[in-house]
């Protein structure tokens, strides 16, 4: 199957895929947040504060992560280079901080966000299949992919030399090849992430509890794609930057899933906004 961007021209102005889905991801993503509160008894203005906040500390921090990671300071200013983990640790740092000023229980918001940050990050997901971004290493399995005008195009030339996949021999270098879908795998097992956070979000347990279940499924998410993704960051024994960060959220995830696994109170939480 040939797969082609999705690119909507309004005359001088441009819109990808990936732009509209970042902007359906955080509108869904405040929604489902929002829904939670509610059923907690608790201001939902807290979501839509934690959106704005999340959008703006997330693109810093991704592009920060993107401009490290690359090592050039110029990358800071080009148009793509969206890390997820980069976006996390700046959306993290940003929502905090709000949290702190505000005087607002940490665990047991942390926990009402969980079921929204996999949404968000699901519809991020398509829209990197819609602009052919973040595809995976060569496949002949009948769901395998090729994207001509990808991000970069799958082509063998692109694969070997940026990717360092392995291409058999005598294939021409502009040949697009067929990949992995790694965007729709991702999507999949997030949707299976954001089932199990939505069905075990009222469960009695400690605040925090949650957000570690969180930490641990969506980094084991994340380590499956890594596996058949076409990366340049392969380190230790072939593993990419992002299954090492997620090794280590799982470990904090586990701890937390520890601490707090005790029965909690019976009931939502109410939370009050403070000053």
């Amino acid at each position: 199957m040939t797969v082609y961007p999705l690119i909507i021209r309004l005359g001088r102005f441009t819109l990808t895929g990936y732009g509209v889905m970042m902007m359906v991801g955080f509108l869904v993503a405040g929604w489902v947040y929002a829904r939670e509160l509610e059923r907690r008894g608790t201001d939902t203005a807290i979501a839509w504060d934690t959106v704005v906040l999340g959008v703006v500390g997330g693109l810093a921090g991704s592009k920060l992560y993107f401009a490290i990671s690359v090592g050039r300071l110029d990358a800071l200013f080009t148009r793509g280079g969206l890390v997820w983990y980069g976006g996390l640790a700046g959306g993290t740092a940003a929502v905090l901080a709000y949290m702190w000023l505000k005087k607002l229980p940490l665990r047991v918001l942390i926990d009402a966000v969980s079921p929204s940050l996999a949404v968000g990050y699901l519809l991020g997901r398509v829209g990197c299949f819609l602009v052919n971004d973040d595809y995976g290493l060569p496949s002949r399995l009948p769901w395998a992919m090729a994207f001509p005008h990808g991000s970069p195009p799958s082509t063998a030339h692109n694969l070997s030399t940026q990717f360092h996949a392995a291409i058999p021999a005598g294939t021409p270098p502009d040949q697009v090849l067929a990949v992995h879908p790694t965007q729709l795998y991702e999507i999949a097992l997030t949707f299976a992430v954001f089932c199990l956070l939505w069905r075990w979000r009222a469960l009695r347990r400690a605040p925090g509890w949650l957000f570690g279940v969180y930490l641990v499924l969506s980094s084991a998410e994340r380590i499956i794609a890594e596996i058949f993704r076409a990366k340049d960051d392969r380190v230790l024994g072939g593993a990419t930057v992002a299954q090492l960060v997620s090794v280590v959220l799982i470990l904090l995830g586990l701890a937390l899933m520890r601490r707090f696994g005790r029965p909690g109170p019976a009931g939502p939480v109410a939370v009050e906004t403070g000053a």
